[in-house]
């Protein structure tokens, strides 16, 4: 799995890529079929007092591409809350991708039993 970790604004400390490590280990055990990922950091400067964090990433499956992005006062909040959207939609997606139609019993050879 290739990783990028990318800051826009600001400087990626090694806190916060342990931070978002930990938080994407949660994902790829869930679907270890990712290929790619690409994490992205901004801090917005709107005003003074309302400075916005916004977390990005972009996780490339076989067969897909899944974009999340999240806002919010604190970065880590909205790494959090991004995760879970991003654990949702893998899990969409792995569910989409398995095979859930099993062979009827009628067609089951019964020679073999």
């Amino acid at each position: 799995m290739n990783l990028t970790i990318s800051g826009h604004h600001l400087d990626i400390t090694p806190a916060l890529r342990e931070y978002v490590l930990t938080k994407l280990d949660r994902v790829t055990r869930h679907f270890d079929q990712v290929v790619d990922v690409s994490v992205l950091l901004t801090v917005e400067k709107m005003k003074e007092k309302e400075r916005r964090q916004k977390a990005e990433v972009t996780l490339h499956v076989k067969g897909r591409d899944i974009f999340v992005e999240q806002s919010h006062e604190d970065l880590y909040a909205a790494i959090d809350q991004l995760m879970d959207k991003l654990d949702r939609q893998v899990m969409r997606h792995k569910d989409k991708v398995q095979d859930h139609h099993h062979t009827a019993a009628k067609r089951l050879d019964m020679s073999a039993a």
